[in-house]
Formats: structure tokens, C-alpha cells, sequence
């Protein structure tokens, strides 16, 4: 009977042990980042990587496109305009954009933020 007890016993500490181990989120890649992102890393992350950028916007592009910059350089950014809320905003006030790069490599790499979120 021992016998018999042992290997259910030593199964199931397994089991328990494995439902532990996995205590990252599943949606990890959902969740909003809580430390800002630099320009420079921006530039160096995956597609579809959740940002979060603190700086100002400097320049309209066009056609929802606008030219970003912190300390660390510039980058593109694609902010819709629903996202402005109406408010006006000038080159030298710092906002907070919350979204995700975007990487075309045709005909060469070109990195951009898709915003989801300004903060003023």
C-alpha cells in the first residue's frame, strides 16, 4: 500500500510545484509599460512592442503623421485625431504618448509609433 501511496503523492507535488512556476501574465504583451521609453530604445525595439514616451511633439508630418523628440533624438508618430480631444497643443509643451512600434521594411527600415494614448 506505501508503494502505491508514494508515486500519487510524489505526482501530485509535481503538479503543484509546475502551477507556480508560471506566475508571469499570459497578456503580458497587452499591458501598458510603466517606465518611460527613450527615443534611442524605441528605435531598437520589436514590432508591435508597447511604448511609452515622454517628450514633445515638434511637427506636423501630415496626415495624422507628427515628428517626436526627447533627449535622445526623434521619431515618427501616427496620432489620430480623435486622440488630441480638441486641444491645441505647441512645440515646446511635453505630453505623454502611450503606443506601439510599428516597423515597415519596405524599401528600407522605417520605424514609427502607432499612438493609442495622449497625455497632457
Amino acid at each position: 500500500m506505501k508503494n502505491m501511496l508514494l508515486p500519487l503523492f510524489a505526482a501530485s507535488a509535481l503538479m503543484m510545484g509546475t502551477a507556480t512556476v508560471s506566475a508571469a501574465p499570459v497578456n503580458q504583451q497587452a499591458l501598458t509599460p510603466t517606465t518611460v521609453t527613450s527615443v534611442k530604445q524605441a528605435h531598437q525595439l520589436k514590432d508591435d512592442s508597447k511604448v511609452l514616451l515622454k517628450g514633445q511633439v515638434v511637427k506636423s508630418l501630415g496626415d495624422e503623421k507628427y515628428e517626436f523628440r526627447d533627449s535622445t533624438g526623434t521619431i515618427k508618430v501616427e496620432i489620430d485625431d480623435e486622440l488630441w480631444g480638441g486641444r491645441a497643443l505647441s512645440p515646446t509643451q511635453t505630453v505623454t504618448l502611450l503606443g506601439e512600434i510599428d516597423i515597415d521594411y519596405k524599401p528600407t527600415k522605417r520605424v514609427e509609433v502607432d499612438v493609442d494614448e495622449v497625455r497632457f
